[in-house]
């Protein structure tokens, strides 16, 4: 065992070398199928001599292998009872003696658990929790405080319901007399160690996680123990909103656990206004007054940023309740408002220009991406925005006092035109801003277009003696305001934005990136684009090399993929000039994108960064000609064939999905190339379908080489081992769409005799499924798989009839329940176009080629026509563009576009429109049943004449004249 745990601390400490991690993680995953793999991770966790960086690692192996090993879908353990059984056992115990950094992985881990063991399988835990809280060793009492936390808080984002209300009924229950003892005994603890730093530093860690625990406890229901202890629990809020102690002074950098303690206070106090105000609305007042208090004490140092925003959020929620909201309106104490706490906060702090010019990327996605959600200048507006919601004349005039005192500065201080600009931004948007479009409402009291050309439009020139913030805050107007311009005024501005780009600044290059491909992105309300292809095409190739230059300054992986921005710059433009890139330089782009790819595949540091690559490479794969596109795959080859043979995890699904793109896309009667045909194995092989993110992709690919490739598979017998992926992947919820990708592009390449022999056993497996209280999206590809089948009556040998026949084999009788609870109903409501032109001309075959429907099922006829008739009523548009959706770009953002790719590397189910000769879906309908009421001698004129209502009669019978 000595010997096991040396080399499982070996290759946790190589998960740690960047050149050596791959192999090491390889290697673990094979560790991880021994029996009892989880334990000894625990044993090296609580081993003392172990360096720290190796129990840290351990447990994060732990807490990974927790989440994607401890139970299955139906919530049935995948480990032994036993092994169960001693995690439980450890693992709270555990995480309480360890130092900080492993705390938090363990206590994920234990937040993984409860989600399917707490409380009825692990009832005892809260209890055990109880027993180890220490009125007199804060260390062991905030261990326990800590792993109660990390099961608590899961109740937060969640939606009440009968479970989740006894789960936390039973914690109530069982923890709530001892919190409020632990409310009590925490605060004498703190006053009798005023005097003594650590331990006071210690007892304040303690009533911050209590508070914490007071938020979980409240976040679904005021519990009764909390509604009758709510006035003494308000006083010590009080009094810690308010305490100060000298033992603090010196810190300016880092809060200290009393800022941490007044801002989770101030958490709560934010969500009992919003949810209990009948309970709470006595008190909101003198917390009003106190966290103003608060605010007007803290000064400007880092130690006090989280705390001003959480005091700013709380008066955003006041300010959020109508009745109390009331206090703020009066035009004195919104100046105070505007001027001691609002200017202050929005105001540039050295801090603010020290990221700007030292951490040019962080800033930026502080800035634009929400993650400054407890910045100061971010909570000062969102407060702002919340008055201007219920004020909007009064504020704007008070605010538009300051900006234009600040523009007046401005002209000689770049600072504080930045604040006044600032300031405009805050009151002129109005509603959510969107990614796609930015600010989409604008206060009526402003005008934003008059004001940028007024007082901003100067900045964006090119100017050697503008200051670049004062640039990066022209960029941003426009980028947020990017919607209030039309496409004169866009036409005007477009040239000066891509100058910007030759700036020598990083943050003022990368905005105006951002703001090209926003603006590139943007539609009318038509749906048109703003600015078309015609429109950048002048800029394009200059464009594209410009930015692939900014990428590819530092050639280190790390810095090459640190900014995402330019990438989806580089990916919007490809996307909008389409086939045009084509005179761009396709090749030079192609070997930039490549280059990038050899250079990042040594170490993928940065999803965004990456996903937004090989969109680009996606798009440039769909848009050259048929020229280009024959080259384009053996210089792609090389680079892709290395990520799948060395198995770079982070790429794999990109890679399959380019590849399935370039299958797709190609002629589908030319000849598969040699390069896909070695993949065929790779892809049969089990190893890559254990990686829940390659699934889809891998799905996708044999989509879409199965057309391609029929001969070679049935040659060389592979379809069995397809069909065995298939029925793998039907076993499971989160792969169950993507195997009827798999079924039906199996039911689309091979004729009814090759499937003959395996049909009755998937319709088997399909059945099963629908016994066991199936989804609606299960029956919803139930129903599509039957359609295609039925449909492809004629030269491939199915039809209803096919079906019908493998279905009785199962059982007698079984179609007719199958047909009229799961068929009629589920296509019915049908939404996607492709769907609906799928059922229509499965119905139509039935009726028009089914023996059965004619003989045995007569009724069925009937429904079936008058179903047929009910999807014809909303006709099914053709679809156009690519894969199986009408593609719109303007409602497509992240996923650039759209090749398959997201974020979690999955793709969207590659179903494909079956039928594209058929162009008008109606038209087809007569033409199809006139041509078999002839073949049949009038039989189906005689049965629309027989089986119909009126008014269907109607609508058929001129089809067969």
């Amino acid at each position: 065992m000595a010997s096991d745990m040396g080399r499982l601390a070996q290759l946790l400490n190589a998960t740690l070398d960047a050149q050596h991690h791959r192999k090491a993680e390889n290697a673990l995953k094979e560790e991880a199928k021994k029996p009892k793999y989880s334990l000894a991770l625990l044993n090296i966790v609580s081993t003392g001599a172990q360096p720290t960086n190796i129990r840290l690692a351990a447990a994060l192996a732990f807490k990974n292998f927790i989440r994607h090993n401890y139970v299955d879908e139906e919530g049935h353990y995948k480990l032994p009872k036993d092994e169960v059984d001693t995690i439980k056992r450890e693992l709270v115990g555990l995480m309480i003696s360890s130092p900080p950094t492993i705390q938090t992985q363990l206590g994920e881990a234990i937040s993984i658990i409860a989600d399917s063991d707490f409380w009825e399988r692990w009832d005892t835990l809260t209890k055990d929790l109880v027993s180890r809280l220490s009125p007199a060793d804060y260390k062991i009492t905030n261990g326990v405080l800590e792993v109660a936390h990390s099961i608590f808080q899961r109740w937060r984002p969640l939606f009440q319901s009968n479970d989740l209300n006894r789960e936390v009924l039973h914690v109530v229950e069982t923890f709530g007399d001892s919190f409020i003892q632990m409310l009590e005994i925490a605060d004498r603890q703190i006053e009798a160690n005023k005097d003594n730093a650590a331990a006071l530093k210690g007892w304040l860690d303690t009533m911050g996680l209590l508070i914490r625990i007071f938020y979980d406890l409240s976040c679904q229901d005021l519990p009764p123990v909390i509604e009758t202890h709510l006035q003494p629990i308000t006083l010590i809020l009080h009094k810690y909103l308010s305490y100060q102690n000298p033992l603090f002074n010196d810190e300016e950098d880092e809060a200290t656990p009393l800022e941490a303690l007044k801002s989770d206070i101030c958490d709560a106090l934010q969500l009992f206004t919003n949810k209990y105000d009948d309970d709470f609305g006595q008190y909101v007042q003198s917390f009003t007054d106190n966290v103003w208090n608060v605010l007007s004490s803290v000064g400007p140092e880092k130690r006090y940023d989280i705390l001003t925003s959480k005091a700013l959020q709380f008066l955003t929620a006041v300010a959020s309740v109508s009745r109390h909201a009331q206090i703020f309106n009066n035009e004195q104490i919104l100046g105070t408002i505007v001027e001691k706490v609002i200017l202050p906060n929005v105001a540039l702090r050295e801090s603010d220009i020290e990221m700007f010019e030292d951490e040019p990327i962080e800033f930026i996605r502080r800035d634009l991406e929400g993650s400054d959600t407890d910045s100061r200048r971010r909570a000062a507006t969102d407060f702002l925005r919340k008055l201007l919601e219920n004020f909007e004349m009064l504020v704007t005039q008070v605010v538009f006092k300051y900006i234009n005192h600040y523009l007046t500065l401005g002209k000689d201080d770049w600072k504080a035109k930045d604040t006044a600009v600032y300031l405009f931004l805050a009151i002129a948007a109005k509603g959510a801003v969107t990614a796609a479009q930015g600010v989409k409402t604008v206060n009526s009291y402003v005008n934003v277009v008059e004001f940028f050309e007024q007082h901003i439009a100067a900045d964006l020139m090119t100017n050697d003696n503008v200051q670049p913030i004062a640039k990066v805050d022209a960029i941003k107007y426009l980028y947020n305001f990017r919607s209030q311009l039309n496409k004169a005024q866009w036409d005007n501005a477009i040239h000066p934005l891509i100058q910007n780009l030759g700036s020598d600044n990083y943050v003022v290059y990368t905005y105006a990136a951002i703001a090209v491909e926003r603006v590139l992105f943007l539609t009318d309300e038509q749906g048109q684009h703003i600015l078309s292809r015609k429109d950048i095409q002048p800029y394009a190739k200059d464009l594209l090399e410009h930015l692939f230059g900014l990428i590819e300054k530092d050639k280190a992986p790390a810095k090459l993929q640190e900014n995402e921005f330019l990438m989806r710059c580089i990916m919007r433009v490809l996307i909008v000039i389409k086939e045009d890139v084509t005179s761009c330089g396709i090749d030079a782009i192609l070997q930039h994108l490549i280059n990038i790819t050899n250079v990042i595949k040594e170490n993928p540091s940065n999803p965004r960064f990456y996903y937004y690559h090989f969109e680009a490479i996606g798009a440039l794969v769909r848009f050259s000609g048929d020229a280009t596109k024959a080259t384009l795959l053996p210089k792609l080859w090389e680079p892709f064939y290395f990520i799948l043979k060395e198995d770079v995890s982070e790429f794999v699904p990109f890679v399959f999905q380019i590849f399935s793109l370039h299958l797709e896309i190609s002629n589908s009667t030319s000849p598969l190339e040699g390069d896909f045909k070695v993949l065929i194995d790779a892809v049969l092989a089990p190893g890559p379908w254990e990686t829940r993110g390659n699934v889809p992709p891998l799905a996708r690919f044999i989509s879409a080489i199965l057309p391609k490739a029929s001969q070679e598979i049935l040659a060389e017998e592979k379809l069995e081992p397809i069909l065995s992926i298939f029925q793998r992947l039907l076993t499971s919820k989160k792969t169950e769409q993507t195997g009827f990708d798999i079924l039906e592009a199996i039911v689309g390449s091979f004729p009814a005799p090759v499937l003959e022999p395996y049909f009755t056993t998937v319709i088997t497996l399909v059945f099963s499924k629908l016994e066991n209280n199936p989804t609606d999206s299960y029956k919803s590809r139930v129903a599509r798989f039957y359609h295609l089948v039925s449909a492809r009556a004629g030269e491939s040998g199915m039809g209803a009839d096919f079906f019908i026949r493998h279905a009785e084999a199962i059982q007698a009788n079984v179609f007719v329940p199958f047909y009229l609870t799961v068929i009629l109903p589920t296509t019915a409501q049908f939404v996607r176009p492709v769907d609906r032109k799928l059922g229509v001309v499965s119905y139509t075959k039935t009726l028009c080629d089914s023996n059965s429907f004619a003989t045995r099922y007569v009724k069925g006829w009937g429904f079936t026509c008058n179903n047929l008739l009910e999807l014809l009523k909303n006709a099914p548009k053709v679809t156009v563009g690519f894969g199986d959706e009408i593609v719109n770009e303007a409602d497509v953002d992240d996923i650039g576009f759209g090749i398959g790719f997201t974020p979690l590397n999955t793709c969207k189910r590659a179903a494909r429109d079956d039928f594209p000769e058929i162009l008008d879906v109606g038209q087809w309908v007569g033409l199809y049943m006139k041509e078999a009421n002839a073949r049949h001698s009038g039989a189906i004129a005689t049965f629309v004449s027989e089986r119909l209502t009126p008014e269907a009669k109607a609508v058929l019978q001129p089809y067969l004249v």
